[in-house]
């Protein structure tokens, strides 16, 4: 598949790929712009609003290592990214502030949890 085919294919997909989309989320929240969380996470400041911008768009999809840069400027987990279910993301998210007391309890409580079914 060219670019132009994946292009073509985002246009006609009803949203952007999982990565996309919680990138943008994520800048949002902490109300960054594009171009600010490029150079947080190590980008030139002539090119970090655009390749922000492609990632956000789903044309382009950073490799885990500056997926890892993006998250630690944005203070996510960088599994909160390829999370492909929006609850299994926001549940990505409170684990990652949660401090290492609290994150033992919960995947205790977890395995109780699936345990049980």
């Amino acid at each position: 598949m060219d670019i132009y085919e994946y292009r073509r294919m985002l246009a006609t997909s009803p949203m952007p790929p999982a990565f996309a989309r919680r990138l943008r989320q994520a800048r949002q929240a902490v109300g960054l712009p594009q171009d600010k969380l490029g150079v947080l996470a190590g980008l030139d400041e002539g090119t970090a609003s655009a390749r922000i911008s492609r990632y956000e768009s789903g044309i382009h999809e950073p490799n885990i290592a500056f997926a890892e840069r993006l998250a630690s400027a944005l203070k996510v987990p960088t599994a909160y990214f390829y999370a492909s279910d929006d609850r299994l993301a926001e549940l990505i998210l409170c684990f990652g502030q949660l401090d290492a007391s609290r994150r033992k309890t919960l995947l205790t409580f977890a395995r109780e949890l699936s345990e049980g079914t």
